[in-house]
């Protein structure tokens, strides 16, 4: 029921992804908002999201202390729609929240206040609540944290994760990236840092068919170029390299790599951006079942 407000076992983290999913009513009211606290008493919300359907429709996001609000920071754009279902996710990363709505980046908030003094979240106004899941980053564990990497997965993908007792379904953020398609799997999000220093400029992200390759991503620094394949039988196909915008890695600081694999494509972002799709060519992909990462990369986490 809303308004609901549920404790954040362990409190916020870097890296914890927290999904919120339900409908917005189209019958009452003109706003429904989602905060970030410490307490119950929301007199202090670190993250305010706030949509509001009033004036050709606007995201406000605030901070509240001590009962007093501060400045408002507005996105003139809603990405929602009356009478229709979504899903928001909030990434808590060191600086900042990112919010993706429906599986696409909306918002970037800023921390003002330090985000381990979050232990609540709460929902209310004029919303129907789903559920509420919580996704936390699987570590690196030290004997792993170098490279090369190596680590069984499952295609498809199990979902995981905690809950609050809102509902018994999870659905993945990324499963609705393409309108009207059929839902998605979510597959494994790397996260790491490319070393200055490399002499061989280049790292790779595997996921292998037994001794296939079944897609093979490749940065390469010397190139300027993001290039993909499949190996078969030690074979390599043909390489894709089109990218829609420049490369998305940079020497020296961190990323993350998200994938997603429906009926027919590999969808890849990085850092949240949607960067490419890679039909599958090797089609079994319950056989898919080893993810290797190697080259000039430090790992800081691995989630599937």
């Amino acid at each position: 029921a809303v308004p609901f407000s549920g404790t954040i076992q362990g409190g916020l983290q870097d890296g914890l992804e927290i999904t919120v999913s339900g409908t917005v009513l189209s019958s009452s009211g003109s706003r429904f908002a989602v905060n970030f606290q410490t307490g119950f008493s929301g007199n202090d919300i670190a993250f305010h999201f706030n949509p509001r359907f009033e004036d050709g429709g606007y995201v406000v996001c605030n901070t509240r202390q001590n009962g007093s609000w501060g400045p408002e920071e507005r996105k003139m754009h809603m990405p929602l729609q009356k009478g229709m279902p979504f899903d928001l996710c909030f990434l808590v990363q060191s600086s900042d929240f990112k919010v993706m709505v429906n599986g696409s980046l909306f918002v970037q908030y800023f921390h003002r206040v330090p985000f381990h003094r979050v232990d609540t979240i709460s929902v209310n106004g004029s919303v129907q609540l789903s559920y509420i899941s919580f996704q936390n980053p699987r570590p690196v564990q030290p004997a792993f944290s170098m490279v090369p990497f190596s680590q069984p997965v499952c295609f498809p993908p199990r979902p995981r994760g905690r809950r609050q007792k809102v509902s018994s379904t999870q659905r993945s953020w990324v499963a609705e990236q393409t309108a009207g398609r059929t839902q998605g799997l979510r597959g494994p999000k790397l996260r790491g840092q490319r070393f200055r220093w490399a002499a061989h400029p280049r790292f790779h992200i595997n996921l292998c068919s037994g001794s296939h390759i079944a897609f093979h991503l490749n940065p390469r620094f010397d190139e300027n170029a993001v290039v993909r394949n499949t190996q078969i039988n030690n074979s390599w196909g043909s390489e894709e390299r089109s990218l829609p915008r420049k490369m998305p890695f940079v020497r020296g600081q961190s990323f993350s790599v998200w994938i997603l694999c429906d009926a027919h494509c590999l969808k890849v972002a990085v850092d949240g951006q949607h960067l490419f799709e890679y039909y599958h060519r090797l089609r079994n992909l319950p056989a898919i079942n080893k993810l290797e990462v190697g080259g000039d990369i430090q790992l800081t986490h691995v989630q599937t």
